[in-house]
């Protein structure tokens, strides 16, 4: 790994040091999701829809409700009323219903596997048994899946309340289309007639799925006076208690939502799923009320990435300047309106200096899962396509692909897609990192084949909140309300443990509840180590102003004259002059001077950067079966500067196996009758260990100046090249351009061999 340089000054920061949760997770200590109980607990299971489209005409649960050992049975029918909600959460009430709908169906199921009704029961046995004797009456509807499909004048509608979103006048009936975003500039047609060579081509891939190891699973306790708690493992328990509350019609005071481990989540859960439900049994059952998803349930009803169809045309005058581009795609957004339109037009060609631009994003509801944020939502998905052109264009004039991208790349001051200019970005630097690499210029094997891409992420600061606080022995205990994915409770000891300038060792970091700590935002979007980092950094800012007029008062002498350095107040001036207090002596006695040493930041952080990388693929081609191996690879990115670089080289290698799998593999698959047929690992393949080579890692430390450590987030960037760069190394490997994803087997195969 090519580790960055550690900064002068610093003696904490960009050390390496053990994660502080490390212990448990080693030893299986750590509580995650399904883990915990609770006094009295019942076990859930949820009845789901064998039917991608059908409209409920009855559900009948009284043969459920008499078996014995069953306590509670819900339906739709127990959310709130649309009217309710409207008096409970306002103008959006309407987006409330599409979550609780989710949840559990009302008037119709709208994919394979929707949740119909739920039961709380004795044993997961029982639950499982009543849940089979629930009888549904359903009329079976058309149903649709495919993008363009879906946009039919004649293909089924999923919502009679759905208008396209982003069109000027609103239109006059209810459409598939969700969503429609165009940004742009200049004259692109014009541009492109003028062009030496334009690039033109159609892209395409399925939804995939995050891949995360543990399912959703939760336990949620709602008492007869009111007050209701929920155990979970969520990217954000803020956002549960929010989604639970409002979907419920109830104040968010009276639920408190605590944070387990998460077995991983890219994105995949930033949402209810099971929440509300297993508070409504729990409310009928009067008992605490487990429910966990199977596997196969992850795969049939949570949300995957989008898949998309996306429409390309880039021209380039023959000096290799790029001078038009028009990215025109469609996402899925599956059963419910989704968010990756935005990303995906702020994502496309933003890291190019490009003077005429037109870029349409379209989100298009269809009979599969509600799309959900996957590890820089939207951007993968476009960025294959412009990038895969990219490269056409190179080839096309004879260049070097990366000195077309250095010819072309966007620098501080250059305006984004939304016309504010760039900051102190590093993509330049990631370019020129990647040409000086040894992996561009070694040599190639047979049927081998080398491809580049590059690509960003906007990243993301938003609300956090932390606190500092001391023990009387000196000890630091950071407190934040940021679940831990990747490491941030080692991130948060580092920092609170730099400004103090004390050990990590030292230093403690606990996620407390909704009910324990100011709100924050979800782990999400690259946004915590900055964030709530940013919130960690002033609360021990403050506490360390604290100690040293502490120290200060126990000197009988003015603030002014005690400075801290090395762990320790240090007097300056009057007659203890070159005394020291270290910090233990001063926490230990604190309570004689003032009370105890704490403080809290509550932030709205901002003045955020994006993130840039760009990876180099190396990739074999066995033309007789259509095997895509990778055989080298390395990923290059803009970190702002590494806290822990151990960590950093983590999210940069897990990324990357995650875009190989997104590119040779990866894929739902649904069959005519609109049912999934791969709802599991053995079907559905993701990369293993022995599937991809050791990823090479360059961090480039270009830092970001509106914060106190440099940080930039570093999470979303690498899924982001990696897609184009695989799709690019196989285009050199057989000299044959393909554009739908996955490059597994049979299509490589069938592109090799036209013939049959």
């Amino acid at each position: 790994m090519n580790a960055p340089q550690k900064q002068d000054g610093f003696q904490v920061v960009g050390t390496r040091p053990v994660r502080p949760d490390g212990v448990d997770k080693v030893t299986g200590k750590a509580l995650y999701g399904t883990d915990f109980k609770a006094p009295g607990m019942l076990q859930g299971a949820v009845l789901r829809s064998p039917h991608p489209h059908a409209r409920i005409r009855a559900i009948d649960t009284r043969k459920a409700e008499a078996l014995p050992g069953v306590k509670a049975v819900v339906t739709g029918r127990d959310f709130p009323s649309l009217q309710s909600l409207i008096m409970a959460v306002g103008e959006s009430a309407s987006d409330i219903v599409h979550v609780a709908r989710n949840c559990l169906a009302l008037d119709k199921v709208l994919y394979e596997g929707h949740a119909v009704a739920a039961v709380a029961a004795t044993s997961p046995e029982i639950a499982r048994e009543a849940a089979a004797l629930i009888e549904v009456d359903y009329e079976v509807l058309p149903h649709v899946l495919g993008l363009e499909e879906a946009l039919a004048d004649d293909a089924p509608l999923l919502h009679d309340d759905v208008f396209t979103k982003g069109v000027s006048p609103r239109p006059d009936k209810p459409s598939n289309a969700s969503m429609r975003v165009e940004m742009g500039k200049g004259d692109v047609d014009a541009a492109l007639a003028g062009a030496a060579v334009v690039v033109s081509g159609r892209y395409t891939m399925e939804p995939v799925h995050q891949g995360y190891i543990e399912p959703h699973a939760c336990v949620a306790s709602w008492n007869a006076d009111g007050q209701a708690q929920i155990w979970c493992s969520s990217q954000g328990h803020f956002a549960i208690r929010s989604l639970t509350a409002s979907t419920l019609g109830i104040p968010q005071a009276d639920i408190r939502v605590t944070p387990l481990e998460i077995g991983g989540g890219f994105g995949g859960k930033t949402t209810v799923y099971l929440e509300p439900v297993a508070m409504l049994l729990s409310r009928k059952a009067g008992r605490p009320v487990r429910l966990a998803m199977s596997r196969e349930d992850v795969f049939r009803a949570s949300g995957p990435a989008p898949g998309a169809v996306i429409d390309v045309r880039i021209g380039a005058d023959a000096d290799g300047m790029l001078v038009a581009a028009e990215v025109d795609f469609k996402y899925h957004s599956g059963a419910y309106p989704a968010i990756t339109a935005h990303s995906g037009v702020s994502s496309a060609v933003g890291h190019y200096r490009i003077a005429n631009t037109r870029l349409i994003g379209w989100e298009v509801l269809c009979n599969r899962p509600a799309t959900k944020a996957y590890r820089a939502p939207g951007a993968p998905q476009v960025n294959f396509a412009v990038e895969s052109a990219i490269d056409e264009i190179a080839g096309k004039l004879g260049m070097d692909p990366l000195e077309l991208r250095l010819k072309n790349a966007v620098a501080p001051g250059d305006p984004q897609t939304s016309g504010v200019p760039f900051g102190m970005i590093g993509w330049i630097e990631c370019l020129e990192a990647a040409r000086a690499h040894p992996h561009w210029s070694a040599p190639l094997g047979p049927n081998q084949g080398r491809g580049v891409a590059g690509g960003y992420w906007g990243n993301y600061g938003g609300p956090s909140t932390a606190s500092v606080s001391l023990g009387e022995d000196g000890s630091v205990l950071v407190t934040t309300g940021s679940p831990d994915i990747g490491g941030s409770r080692a991130a948060m000891a580092i920092m609170a443990a730099e400004v103090l300038e004390v050990p990590y060792e030292k230093v403690r970091c606990t996620i407390a509840d909704t009910a324990s700590i100011g709100f924050s935002m979800v782990t999400g979007g690259s946004r915590v180590t900055f964030a709530t980092g940013k919130a960690v950094v002033d609360a021990a800012n403050m506490v360390k102003d604290t100690l040293r007029e502490r120290a200060a008062r126990m000197w009988g002498v003015a603030a002014a004259d005690v400075e801290w350095r090395d762990g320790a107040a240090h007097c300056t001036g009057g007659d203890k002059a070159g005394e020291s207090m270290a910090i233990g002596t001063i926490a230990a006695r604190a309570i004689f001077a003032g009370g105890p040493v704490s403080a809290e930041a509550a932030i709205n952080a901002a003045g955020w950067l994006p993130g840039f990388g760009v990876h180099i693929c190396d990739t074999e081609v066995d033309a007789e079966t259509g095997q895509v191996r990778v055989v080298r690879y390395t990923a290059i990115q803009d970190v702002g500067r590494a806290i822990h670089p151990d960590y950093v080289e983590g999210q940069m290698q897990g990324g990357a196996v995650q875009g190989i799998g997104w590119a040779l593999n990866e894929t739902y698959i649904y069959n005519a009758q609109g049912k999934l047929d791969n709802p599991g690992f053995l079907d559905y393949r993701m990369p293993v260990a022995s599937d991809v080579p050791m990823i090479d890692t360059v961090m480039v430390e270009v830092p970001n100046p509106d914060h106190p450590f440099g940080v930039k987030g570093v999470g979303e960037v690498p899924i982001v090249p990696p897609l184009a760069a695989v799709a690019n190394a196989v285009a050199r490997a057989t000299g044959v351009r393909m554009h739908d994803l996955p490059l597994s087997p049979d299509r490589v195969y069938a592109a090799l061999h036209p013939e049959g």
